[in-house]
């Protein structure tokens, strides 16, 4: 790592006000659309593709102005405090939804069995899993050994090809390095391809979607917002490979891989803590 006693302070920047018209966009786009107004449609590819322009066109700045040893010791020290606050702000979002979840099947669930509520729900086991009180249609809760453990062992996989990653970065193994990162990324892309034939099952043979009461709302809810980090970190790591592709990080100097590295560590324990509450228990 370079060492300095100052702190570079970029040239004032369009990316900013760029982001800005992006969620303008995206904004009214998606409030038009969710009223049924064809305008909506339009706005909201157009602030997508904005954001898209954005996040290229950042990210590749700041790659530039690392490679160009614009950052040294205070910097680093600066982003891994801020990679450090977003990632626990992530853990207290799905601390949120694991809350929401406990509260069901512990408190509400077994309430609404009570004796004291037999009149409203004559009846209703507070058995899990459960649609809850009020819901006639069936479903058929998803089952952990399967897709699931599948995909349980794709990202525990994942978490030690990353590690090997960054072992081999730390040697200068510039090809063991690209090795093992596409290999994390294949299996990051296999996970999500078997979590859309997951949601595809449950919907059409199942009969589990998302208006299935208690159980439904919490199984998309949490499980829809891991794929979702997944589909981000795959992103993301897709960037930090083709860095590495055009001779970037340094075994010295590498905050921006540590960083994504840092951020698919937590994607793969979150889902351990998903396997074993939403479909193992």
């Amino acid at each position: 790592m370079s060492q300095g006693t100052g702190y570079y302070v970029p040239s004032p920047s369009k990316w900013p006000i760029i982001g800005s018209t992006a969620l303008f966009f995206m904004g009214f786009g998606a409030a038009f659309t969710m009223n049924k107004l064809p305008l909506g449609y339009g706005m909201l590819i157009t602030g997508l593709v904005i954001l898209a322009f954005l996040i290229y066109g950042w990210f590749r700045e700041v790659s530039l102005e690392s490679e160009a040893g614009k950052y040294k010791a205070q910097e680093d020290k600066s982003f891994r405090w801020s990679m450090g606050w977003f990632i626990f702000s992530e853990v207290m979002f799905f601390a949120s939804f694991f809350g929401a979840l406990f509260y069901m099947r512990v408190l509400s669930v077994p309430w609404l069995a009570g004796a004291d509520q037999e009149l409203l729900w004559s009846g209703f086991s507070a058995d899990w899993p459960t649609a809850g009180p009020g819901f006639d249609e069936k479903f058929t809760p998803m089952g952990a050994w399967g897709i699931p453990a599948i995909n349980t062992m794709l990202l525990l996989t994942s978490g030690v090809t990353i590690t090997l990653a960054h072992w081999a970065l730390k040697k200068n193994d510039r090809g063991a390095l690209k090795l093992w990162l596409f290999a994390t990324i294949a299996l990051g892309v296999t996970f999500l391809g078997f979590q859309i034939y997951e949601y595809a099952h449950a919907y059409s043979d199942l009969n589990l979607k998302m208006t299935s009461g208690a159980y439904g709302s919490t199984f998309f809810m949490l499980t829809g917002f891991h794929g979702f980090h997944v589909t981000v970190g795959t992103i993301m790591l897709i960037a930090i490979f083709f860095r590495c592709l055009s001779g970037h990080f340094k075994p010295e100097h590498h905050f921006g891989f540590e960083g994504v590295a840092w951020y698919w560590h937590f994607v793969d324990v979150v889902w351990l803590g998903l396997f074993i509450f939403v479909y193992l228990v």
